[in-house]
């Protein structure tokens, strides 16, 4: 990430935060994080702040196209360019197969597909606007998963939530290729974060793995950084899948 500005949204907490740290110790020269929690987000900064480089934070519910728009907008005019967005609000309600109420559908769509694609949209904009620089204007990374190519009975609507930002990804990289802005998304399998220990999760995602094990969050984020890296001059279009051997496509 060296010499980039880098804007994560979901960056408050779990694998965002993680991408903003590892981004600021690869050499990123501005970070914003957008975020739900307005608190969460600003802590997020501790790292970029410890090292003096412009930072900005704020709070914003994804769902609607102008407060995403507005958010991304405040960020921009501290940051000035935007080199990198990653998007990886989402969220993850476990329920029945048959029993996803129409409330659950509409708030999972809302914030997993439509807040990825308002910020895209809003990203784009000022990319459009930049000089390439080897070529690339910007570049856009998307946070999808494993679930959105294997059958997940207990997450049905967040795996087609996940199949949709594949879609989305593919689409809307097609469009701005000729602007020169790449878009990529990567697909990981389980995690053993925090929250999944919390959750007794560990036992499910080793037994998931054929290495026995779900990845650390650090390996999934070095995938992430590289689509939305500056070595990244040509990758577009593109799902990466990292899950240890969950699933082979």
């Amino acid at each position: 990430m060296k010499n980039l500005n880098l804007v994560v949204v979901g960056g408050g907490a779990g694998l965002g935060a993680l991408l903003v740290d590892m981004a600021v110790e690869a050499g990123a020269t501005g970070i914003g994080v957008i975020d739900i929690d307005a608190a969460a987000a600003e802590a997020a900064l501790a790292s970029a702040k410890a090292r003096g480089l412009p930072s900005v934070a704020v709070g914003c519910d994804i769902r609607t196209a102008p407060a995403s728009h507005a958010a991304f907008r405040k960020v921009a005019e501290v940051l000035g360019r935007v080199d990198t967005l990653i998007n990886s609000a989402a969220i993850y309600p476990r329920r029945p197969t048959l029993g996803v109420t129409d409330e659950e559908w509409d708030l999972s769509n809302a914030v997993n597909i439509k807040g990825t694609y308002h910020m895209m949209v809003a990203a784009i904009e000022q990319m459009k606007t930049q000089e390439p620089r080897d070529h690339v204007r910007g570049r856009i990374v998307n946070i999808t998963s494993v679930d959105a190519f294997k059958a997940h009975p207990k997450n049905i609507h967040y795996a087609a939530t996940k199949a949709a930002v594949v879609s989305l990804t593919k689409s809307v990289a097609d469009y701005v290729a000729p602007d020169g802005i790449l878009v990529n998304s990567v697909a990981p399998a389980g995690m053993a974060t925090e929250k999944a220990r919390a959750a007794g999760f560990l036992e499910e995602l080793a037994k998931a793995s054929p290495l026995g094990r779900g990845a650390l969050p650090a390996e999934i984020a070095e995938w992430v950084l590289m689509a939305g890296g500056p070595k990244n001059t040509y990758m577009t279009g593109e799902n990466i899948i990292v899950s240890g051997g969950y699933i082979y496509a």
